[in-house]
């Protein structure tokens, strides 16, 4: 599902030395779903952030290390859930595949728009974050 809003978001940085000219070091933000879904969102440049905790009407799931080449695992209510070894250099396997997409005339395997929602979110979280209020997307 695509967020339907961005109830509230918070940006900081504790070195500006470091992150100028607008850029932000981490920013917090509350989500909402369709179907009254909400997701607490946090992400930094500064702090090492990679587990993932979903709460559930049945308990939580939990994923750590969340993003893993080595593979993934989590628990849940309902037992432990190993994802396998991930794919690795995944960034230079997409990049390879947009060449070649290009090349062969062909759709690539994660076309323009899908970037061009996200940074829609990204925008949306920088002006909740400024404003002090709710974005609706």
């Amino acid at each position: 599902m695509e967020p339907i809003a961005i109830v509230s978001a918070k940006t900081s940085t504790t070195r500006p030395e470091v992150y100028k000219d607008g850029l932000d070091e981490t920013a917090i933000a509350t989500l909402e779903f369709p179907g009254g879904v909400f997701a607490d969102i946090k992400t930094s440049y500064g702090e090492n952030i990679n587990y993932l905790n979903i709460t559930c009407q049945k308990g939580e799931i939990k994923v750590e290390p969340y993003q893993a080449y080595a593979g993934v695992h989590a628990t849940s209510p309902l037992g432990d859930i190993n994802f396998p070894y991930q794919v690795p250099w995944q960034q230079a396997k997409q990049m390879d595949d947009d060449a070649m997409a290009i090349m062969n005339g062909k759709s690539m395997l994660v076309p323009g728009e899908e970037g061009l929602r996200d940074i829609r979110i990204v925008e949306a979280v920088h002006k909740a974050a400024a404003s002090g209020q709710r974005v609706q997307l």
